[in-house]
């Protein structure tokens, strides 16, 4: 079925309900970053494949919104559809409330799939629409009445996380949980997000692909916990472990009867970003609720000295396997053929070698040339570039370890490279150092610190339309909060053991894009009369290729850095690899 014979179907079913307008948002029950296939109705109703992005669709028009991540992406997957596309953040398109907003008239009806769309969600439409009398239907899923063939629902058995990667036993987090309960006043914690629930309970799953999670709900009071999950994914040895740790098993679909059975006097914890329209209208009316981020957001945010130990480890064998990849390329480049996806197999396979590795952390973007200026490009049989011994290659790639999640970018010199790509590189390269080595004062938040990694590039009137970094999950999303570092406002401070990517970058559509990413741990540094300052301590050692550096550009302080970064790299990766693989990495890191 063609895309817009499936929007032509949705609109029969639309006008069969009575709704005037319906809104496909990319989300699972627990609005997860990555969604199970089973969750992905805004892919299948829009032909649009980025991980990010909402759908509006009435009986006139079929509109998209995404953000700067995926505009030519999605220019390129609606094209032939009768789709338009609304770019998020872009002066001249309004947000899709706003054009809600502007379209709807009184009595007209909106509608929404309430199991996967968040509480806050509803409640920022019926603030759009005060003004106006909208009514909202919340109990229909009209894509996954029409969506044939629709994947069936993940049933991955779950594992434990043992404590020698996880530094701390669930019982000893629950109690955290409780601690922190206590300071809000709150008789429940209802938690829905997914990677939230894996860190409290110290279990991983298969449920979503990338990210070891398991699809569940979780309650906690001041003297229970409970997991809501497919029973058929906990084995005895996972129940036991769950029931040491203080933690109770029932059926994921029995969440609702357990939060409706809540005492009416209760004060009920929940993150209304998280919680879906459905979970939360099964809370008794009476309650008072306690709107806040979820509270092991920020727990799971700070790592422990074990997970930041184990995670070091991890770094070392994923550097490992990135330079072999990188070597292979280098060495085989213009002997055999090489795609962009070919490529990305291969550097998979080099991952895989590597003692205790479970999967990718993420799709690579595995990117020549000009596939590289689209920010989350995702290499298709359509668009599968042969890489040649010309341009840059850019390859973002990263891996899920038992001791740790990877993440990291590199752009490559094929062969001949234009002035303005070198020139391009070297300023992205001053934008990450800048940032990287900087010392800044604790209170400080990666909002203050954005500027520093752009600052080289406004110089020359660039700029990248995306963050410069995030958070990083530990055995769990390669996105994760409360911290980032972007030029959206963003309250949370820098604390000690949280860990981010540095990642500024260059995006010109239709000739290249160059990013160069490394993963840094927040570490204090001296205490002056002027407080704590803090500093950014390197994870990730992968060597950067000095061949698309203009060395005229770099300061001396900024090629003593590139220089010690180098020997650090060769130094913790050498050992780990056979003489021709040293002798080639010993040449990538000589000094500048």
């Amino acid at each position: 079925m063609k895309i817009n014979e499936r929007v032509k179907k949705l609109r029969d079913l639309m006008k069969d309900r009575g709704i005037n307008a319906y809104i496909v948002n990319t989300a699972d029950p627990h609005q997860s970053e990555y969604v199970a296939d089973h969750y992905k109705g805004r892919v299948w109703i829009s032909g649009f494949t980025g991980s990010a992005g909402t759908v509006v669709i009435t009986q006139e028009e079929a509109i998209l919104w995404t953000d700067g991540r995926y505009f030519i992406q999605a220019e390129r997957q609606l094209e032939g559809s009768e789709y338009k596309l609304f770019k998020i953040a872009i002066p001249g398109f309004p947000t899709y409330t706003e054009w809600l907003k502007d379209n709807l008239k009184d009595g007209d009806v909106l509608g929404f799939d309430g199991k996967v769309f968040p509480q806050s969600s509803v409640e920022n439409l019926e603030k759009e629409f005060k003004e106006k009398d909208i009514k909202f239907v919340d109990e229909y899923d009209l894509v996954g009445e029409i969506w044939e063939d629709r994947p069936k629902l993940p049933n991955g058995k779950a594992f434990i996380h043992q404590l020698k990667y996880t530094g701390k036993t669930g019982k000893e987090k629950i109690e955290e949980i409780r601690s922190e309960m206590k300071k809000h006043n709150a008789d429940y914690f209802l938690i829905a997000s997914l990677d939230d629930i894996a860190w409290t309970c110290n279990i991983r799953g298969k449920d979503v692909i990338n990210n070891p999670v398991v699809i569940s709900y979780a309650l906690i009071s001041m003297n229970k916990s409970y997991l809501f999950v497919d029973k058929e994914k906990i084995n005895l040895e996972v129940e036991s472990f769950l029931n040491e740790n203080g933690v109770e098993i029932a059926t994921y679909e029995e969440v609702v009867h357990y939060v409706e059975e809540i005492d009416k006097k209760s004060r009920v914890y929940v993150d209304k970003n998280r919680v879906n329209r459905w979970i939360y209208k099964a809370i008794p009316s009476e309650c008072k609720i306690i709107d806040g981020m979820d509270i092991t957001t920020k727990l799971k945010g700070i790592k422990n000295s074990i997970e930041i130990e184990n995670q070091r480890n991890a770094y070392i064998k994923d550097g490992v396997a990135l330079v072999r990849f990188l070597y292979w390329l280098d060495k085989n480049i213009g002997k055999i053929p090489i795609t962009e996806m070919s490529a990305q197999e291969r550097l998979l396979e080099f991952r895989k070698e590597q003692e205790g590795f479970i999967e990718p952390s993420f799709n690579t973007i595995s990117a020549y040339k000009a596939n590289a200026a689209m920010m989350h490009y995702s290499a298709s049989e359509d668009s599968n570039a042969e890489i040649k011994k010309e341009g840059l290659y850019l390859v973002d790639s990263g891996g899920q370890y038992l001791d740790g999640t990877t993440d990291i970018t590199r752009t490559v010199v094929m062969g001949p490279i234009t002035a303005e790509e070198k020139r391009d590189f070297t300023l992205t390269l001053k934008g990450h150092i800048n940032l990287g080595n900087a010392r800044f004062l604790y209170g400080a938040t990666g909002h203050s610190l954005d500027v520093l990694a752009r600052y080289p590039l406004w110089q020359e009137g660039i700029d990248y339309k995306c963050g410069t970094g995030h958070g990083i999950g530990y055995l769990l999303g390669v996105h994760e909060g409360p911290h980032r570092i972007a030029m959206v406002a963003n309250t949370v401070v820098l604390e000690k053991g949280m860990i981010a990517s540095i990642e500024p970058g260059v995006y010109k559509a239709g000739s290249h894009g160059i990013r160069i990413e490394n993963i840094v741990v927040v570490q204090e540094d001296i205490k002056t009369d002027s407080g704590q300052f803090m500093k950014f301590e390197i994870l990730s050692f992968v060597p950067i290729d000095i061949e698309a550096i203009d060395i005229n550009l770099l300061s001396e302080e900024e090629r003593s850095w590139v220089n010690e970064y180098h020997k650090e790299v060769f130094d913790k990766l050498s050992p780990y690899l056979n003489e021709e693989e040293k002798a080639w990495l010993r040449e990538e890191t000589r000094s500048i």
